[in-house]
Formats: C-alpha cells, structure tokens, sequence
C-alpha cells in the first residue's frame, strides 16, 4: 500500500510531467487558455495514458521480452509504444469529433498531437524502466494524468489572470513571454512538494 502511494503522490505532485519533468509542454501553452478545452484536453490525455499502459504493459512484458531470447525484440519497444498510442488517439478524437464537436473545435490540432505527447510515451517507458508491477503501472498512468489535469486547470486559470492584466503588462512581456513566465512561476511552486518523495 505504501508503494501505491508513493506513486500516487509522486506522479500528481513530486514528479508531475508538466511542471517538474517539463513533458508535455506543447498543449500546455497550446490548450491552457480556457479551462473548458484545458479539462478536456487533460481528460482525452489521462484516457491515453490508462489505456495506453494497460495494452503496452502486456506487450512489453509476454510478447517483445520472451522473445528478445531469440529474435532480440527489444529495441522495438518504442516503436509499438508509438503506435499503440496512435490507436488510442484516433480512437478519442473519432469519439470526441461525434459526441463533443465544439470541444473537438476548441482542441484544434492539439488533439492528434497527443500521439507526439512525451508525457504519454514517457509513463508507458517509466512503468517499464521502474520495474512497476501492471497495477502499479496503472495507478502511475492515472495519476501521471491527474497531474497533468492538476496542471493544465492550474495554470489556464493563472493564464486568464494575465491575459487579463494585458493592458498592464509592459509592451515586451506581452503574449508568449507573460505566458512562459506565468508558466515558470507555477512549475516554480511544485518545487515544495520535492522532499515528499523520499
């Protein structure tokens, strides 16, 4: 039990990948001007993740290393990541384009980029390279996207606060300067929760 909750706390607070291990940073910037399409994209991120892990974790584990023995499979482990998680997202974007348009309009691009999302393909390797158990790999893949929500609501709502202090800002910090500072000082505050882990 421990052990679970060490992970669960690393993953949402300690070893957040936005704000401590910087992945995902693309629709961080990207998504983080509303909090509607940030929640959105954060859940269409944590389903990738969970599903992600639950087929990759199997694979990994009883088809690419019993057979690395003979046929060395092992460097193939990315690329059947990669692929994997490219299912899960043309599946999510099919489901969100029918049952939620205007979110699917609000997430623009950003949605098939989930495919290329680090923080996706770094939870799948981390379970693997941590040596986590298929259940530890879940709760890690479901709190590494807790976290990632945690983030992205966070700093849209720290967002709209300087996008509405714009007047105020001087000439040079406006747009994505205001932007990548209000990011820093919010990644800045995660920096507290670093003695948690040990």
């Amino acid at each position: 039990m421990k052990t679970y909750l060490m992970i669960l706390f690393g993953a949402v607070l300690v070893d957040n990948f936005v704000l401590s291990k910087f992945m995902g940073i693309c629709p961080f910037i990207g998504v983080s001007k509303k909090t509607s399409s940030a929640f959105g994209m954060s859940v269409a991120v944590t389903f990738v993740m969970v599903m992600a892990t639950a087929l990759t974790y199997p694979i990994y584990h009883y088809i690419l290393v019993p057979a690395s023995g003979a046929w060395d499979l092992g460097y193939l482990k990315t690329l059947t990541f990669i692929l994997i998680i490219a299912l899960f997202v043309q599946l999510v974007e099919i489901l969100i384009k029918r049952f939620m348009p205007p979110l699917y309009k609000s997430l623009g691009i950003y949605l098939p980029l989930i495919t290329t999302n680090c923080a996706v393909l770094g939870v799948t390797l981390m379970n693997i390279d941590d040596g986590y158990s298929f259940g530890q790999s879940l709760v890690n893949a479901a709190f590494s996207g807790l976290g990632f929500a945690l983030a992205m609501v966070i700093f849209s709502g720290v967002r709209s606060r300087v996008d509405d202090a714009e007047e105020e800002t001087p000439s040079t910090f406006r747009g994505v300067p205001a932007t990548l500072i209000a990011a820093a000082i919010v990644s800045m505050s995660f920096l507290g929760f670093g003695g948690l882990g040990q």
